[in-house]
């Protein structure tokens, strides 16, 4: 499991770094204007899992899922506190079906 760090979109440019997806999951701290761009080189889908934290009204909101398509790619965000960050380490928690040539990159806008 790695903690990504999210980089700055500027108006100067960035050319992303890209990790590949750890098999036990990533994480990568939350924010309104923090995004996932997952690419999926394999020749199957991928499922990536963001697992939730929120209630509402004591009922527990559902983990988002996202299917990344066979040589496919998607921007997934945002990643609100809210919603995602774990009472124990403030961090949102990424899980994938395969993260065999899965790469991703934390963005911040």
């Amino acid at each position: 499991m790695a903690i990504l760090t999210a980089q700055a979109v500027s108006l100067a440019g960035i050319n992303p770094t890209y990790a590949n997806a750890a098999s036990g999951g990533d994480k990568v701290s939350p924010g309104d204007r923090t995004f996932l761009h997952v690419k999926n080189g394999a020749g199957a889908p991928v499922t990536l899992t963001l697992t939730t934290t929120a209630d509402v009204r004591g009922q527990a909101v559902a983990n988002v899922t996202v299917s990344v398509p066979a040589s496919g790619e998607r921007m997934i965000g945002p990643l609100s506190r809210d919603l995602f960050a774990s009472p124990s380490d403030g961090l949102v928690a990424i899980g994938y079906s395969s993260n065999t040539s899965v790469t991703l990159a934390a963005l911040r806008i």
